[in-house]
């Protein structure tokens, strides 16, 4: 089995290495990521500038790429053969920051998983709930003062991708994995979701250059979410790791038959 593993936070991401540890014991891997942070990048198609693509090591010798693309095209360079080896599965993440609810629209590590689902690739993207108070050298509660515990979280994160080889998972379907930001012995369990509905906070920010041009900032508090049971968000607010199926059809078929009687065949064209 050969997994490519790419993410949306850059090379240089804490959890990316830890990930590609785990999920060599259980196959072939390539890491394929981007030099930079994309966080909110969505799933924007580079088509009006070069991309690059070079050779990277690893802290244990082994090699990968750094590339000046975003999270999909990442993906879409590797696939289109600038490796040899087709991937059987696309691992995207961990992405430092959860990605529930209507974040999946924003999300460059979603997206990633999108493009692999869009080239028949199985993909699965993996977030990590952050902590407002998150400090940023790994730390998750600045209360607690308690490392990340990598091990256990990349562990789970390899048993889950062989579960998704075994079974496999429907043509045009990816899946979109967040962990509760808390210590491992603190999770509940595992909890099939569907997307809830995020609340965003955000706000504009209005300011002016030294030449006196007004300039913008979409600023704002953290989103929040509501809590519905079954939901993703209801999961995380509960300890619970959240796996929901996204399929890319996002088609409203019930409203189809509404449109049908406003009878818009009656519109003269």
């Amino acid at each position: 089995m050969f997994i490519l593993i790419t993410n949306d936070d850059g090379i240089d991401a804490p959890a990316l290495f830890p990930l590609k540890q785990a999920l060599d014991k259980i196959a072939d891997t390539l890491v394929f990521a981007p030099d930079h942070n994309w966080s909110a990048s969505g799933h924007p198609k580079t088509m009006h500038k070069i991309l690059r693509a070079d050779p990277y090591q690893l802290p244990d010798g082994s090699s990968a790429y750094v590339s000046s693309a975003p999270p999909p095209d990442c993906v879409a360079l590797a696939l289109l053969g600038l490796i040899e080896r087709r991937p059987d599965l696309v691992v995207s993440g961990i992405n430092h920051g959860a990605n529930l609810g209507y974040d999946v629209f924003y999300s460059g590590t979603v997206a990633a998983a999108v493009e692999a689902t869009i080239e028949g690739v199985p993909a699965i993207a993996i977030s990590r709930e952050r902590k407002d108070d998150e400090l940023s050298r790994g730390f998750s509660d600045k209360h607690r003062i308690e490392p990340i515990d990598y091990l256990s979280i990349t562990t789970f994160c390899a048993y889950l991708t062989q579960n998704v080889v075994q079974h496999g998972l429907p043509a045009n379907t990816l899946l979109n994995i967040n962990i509760p930001g808390v210590p491992w012995k603190e999770i509940k369990g595992i909890e099939i979701t569907r997307l809830g509905k995020r609340v965003y906070r955000d706000e504009l920010i209005s300011r002016e250059d030294p030449r006196g041009r007004p300039y913008y900032w979409i600023g704002g508090l953290p989103p929040e979410g509501v809590v519905d049971h079954g939901t993703d968000i209801w999961a995380i607010k509960n300890n619970l790791i959240s796996i929901t199926p996204l399929n890319l059809d996002i088609t409203d078929h019930r409203f189809i038959e509404d449109i049908k009687n406003w009878k818009l065949e009656n519109i003269p064209l």
